[in-house]
């Protein structure tokens, strides 16, 4: 598309600074490697600049010239150092039309920084509140999804909601962050340790990583693979492990606490009891639905759409599973809910991300992968569990791919 005066009075520079600032917001925003280089070079395009970028996990290199002066005269290149991205939904929303409305000249840029450093107000107590609470209700309704029983359920509730806590703790603190993991996965293993041993047997392992469920990198191991098939390489090598080195933090602090019981006295019984009816499911869903919504910090009038795609991927990889098998249906549901993505970018002009990251997220395999490294752990037949989340991945990534490709998107977020 042919640049347009967005902006007449904008300088070079200025419109540099704000590519920076839109480019550096969608990776903190959670978007992968390559929907952030291409959304940079539409926007670059549009506003009369020739852009190469460059995104990794940790940081992003941009490198700009004029296209109406001389080769060589107008070379600029930013060097931007920056944490891993988290996902904001809502952010990632205003983000994208704060960019649209100055690429088609609606706002100026210097209304646009204004309008971005509006998303930059610190959350309110309420809202640190409701991430607290949709911590502990995931915990409950993953537990539920796995027909659980109500004791185990209401223990990875009480965990979810102490590692909730223990995130808002740590946010702002670095020195805490980098061990945050562990720390967590250890007061997990505790926590259901104590309950196994004082009130009732637990099914064990599997109460520890549904108590862990938001910290699992599933979605992560997922983007990686995804950025190493389109050749992102650098990228995806370096989300791969990122991700890698997350479920071996959960592992070490959950087999600690595991492995120290005998030693304090305590010895805690295990069972492998999954009693519940059918409506238990249900509910489980719409409530891991609706905590996923609040996780993801999407708006609340984008709700029903971030949840409608949470169930409907549940619901395709579940009754296609029981069809042609699970991995059939994780790739049926992929491939539905990446065109459903892209449709909605398309119809709504709005991020696809809002139904593709909410759909994918119930079937990642980061629960599989921690699985199967305590199983490994214990000596209990791990090779089983990696492999399938391995299985699981590749279902993902081909559902992803050939969902772009039968239903190609016009927007890149």
């Amino acid at each position: 598309m042919p640049p347009i005066a967005a902006d007449s009075t904008a300088t070079y520079a200025q419109r540099i600074a704000f590519v920076c600032e839109i480019a550096t917001r969608l990776h903190s925003y959670g978007t992968t490697a390559q929907r952030l280089e291409r959304a940079v070079e539409v926007l670059s395009e549009r506003l009369g600049l020739d852009c190469d970028p460059w995104s990794n996990p940790t940081g992003i290199i941009l490198s700009f010239s004029d296209p109406t002066r001389p080769l060589g005269a107008s070379d600029t290149t930013r060097v931007i150092r920056l944490e891993p991205g988290d996902n904001d939904l809502h952010k990632l929303s205003e983000a994208d039309r704060i960019a649209e409305e100055v690429a088609n000249g609606r706002m100026s840029i210097a209304q646009g920084h204004t309008a971005l450093r509006g998303l930059d107000r610190k959350p309110t107590r309420r809202g640190r509140v409701a991430q607290v609470a949709a911590f502990g209700l995931a915990s409950a309704a993953v537990a539920g999804l796995w027909r659980l029983p109500w004791l185990d359920i209401a223990t990875a509730a009480l965990i979810g909601l102490v590692i909730g806590v223990f995130a808002q703790l740590t946010e702002k603190r670095p020195r805490l962050q980098e061990a945050s993991d562990a720390v967590s996965a250890l007061v997990a293993g505790l926590l259901a340790v104590l309950v196994a041993d004082f009130v009732a047997p637990l099914n064990l392992n599997t109460v520890i990583i549904a108590s862990l469920i938001v910290l699992l990198p599933g979605m992560t191991l997922t983007n990686a693979v995804n950025e190493l098939t389109s050749q992102h390489l650098v990228s995806g090598t370096a989300r791969f492990a990122g991700a890698v080195s997350t479920v071996l933090k959960l592992t070490i602090g959950s087999m600690i606490a595991v492995s120290v019981a005998r030693p304090l006295g305590l010895d805690p019984e295990v069972r492998a009891l999954r009693p519940q009816p059918d409506w238990v499911e249900w509910a489980s869903l719409v409530l891991a639905a609706y905590a996923f919504a609040v996780l993801f910090k999407a708006h609340r009038r984008d709700y029903p759409w971030v949840m409608s795609a949470a169930i409907a991927g549940y619901l395709v990889s579940r009754y296609a599973g029981e069809a042609w098998g699970s991995g059939a249906g994780i790739f049926l549901s992929a491939l539905a809910i990446t065109m459903a993505g892209n449709l909605f970018a398309r119809r709504a002009r709005r991020p696809g991300a809002l139904i593709r990251l909410s759909g994918i997220i119930m079937l990642v395999p980061g629960s599989t992968s921690l699985r199967g490294l305590m199983n490994l752990v214990q000596q209990t037949g791990g090779e089983s569990a990696l492999l399938g989340a391995l299985n699981i991945i590749m279902a993902l990534v081909a559902g992803l791919l050939f969902g772009n490709l039968l239903m190609p998107t016009r927007r890149n977020l």
